[in-house]
């Protein structure tokens, strides 16, 4: 079993191989990635592959996106510090770990409630106190809690859902990969008086986003 330094030099190695030279650039996204133990949020079976540059299976056809892509994610969202920010996709928690370090409150909803259980026993062990795990169908959002300064859906859509743009702040910034079922483009949305105007960045390939603003199965 890999120690706890180990472990670090992982991280660090992962973000100056696979983060770094693909153009991650913003210093507290990078600074989140080498602070957060991913190890902690994958099957022990499979944690000397944590840092790998690939995407993991966490069980019930779910996975834990590619390090660079929860970096590039991370990146595009321009957190300050002080957001209130709603994710769509729990799965492991890594994804809200990342986020937790460099917001203010993060909303996470899950529509799979053993994982969500999972992850919220997680993060509450490893001391995060600013992320809420919710059980529903997150292509309808969290309306008692919007508006949201940024939303980031970590599943793919075949659209931006229609209740996620109604609850985006103005002036906020939603990331989300859009497309077919196997293949899609990440898109990254604003709202800019009261219009969501979208821009098109790097192709990407997620697990469907099931519910009734998603696929349904």
């Amino acid at each position: 079993m890999a120690s706890v330094e180990d472990f670090k030099k992982l991280r660090d190695l992962m973000v100056e191989t696979q983060l770094i030279p693909r153009g991650i650039t913003d210093k507290r996204v990078l600074d989140a990635m080498r602070r957060v133990q991913r190890h902690l949020f994958v099957p022990e079976f499979i944690r000397h592959s944590a840092y790998d540059d690939m995407a993991i299976p966490i069980g019930d056809d779910q996975t834990i996106s590619q390090p660079y892509m929860v970096a590039v994610m991370t990146e595009l969202l321009e957190l300050k510090g002080f957001e209130k920010v709603l994710e769509v996709g729990t799965g492991s928690g890594y994804q809200a770990a990342i986020l937790a370090e460099l917001a203010g409150e993060v909303y996470t909803i899950e529509r799979i409630s053993e994982l969500a259980d999972i992850a919220r026993t997680r993060l509450t062990d490893i001391g995060y106190e600013n992320i809420y795990v919710i059980v529903r169908d997150g292509t309808k959002g969290l309306e008692e809690k919007a508006p949201f300064d940024r939303i980031i859906i970590t599943a793919a859509a075949p659209d931006i859902p229609e209740p996620l743009i109604n609850q985006l702040a103005e002036g906020g910034v939603m990331v989300a990969p859009v497309g077919e079922r196997f293949s899609q483009i990440l898109i990254k949305g604003k709202k800019d008086k009261g219009i969501f105007v979208k821009e098109y960045h790097t192709p990407c390939t997620f697990v469907p986003l099931i519910g009734e603003y998603g696929w349904k199965r």
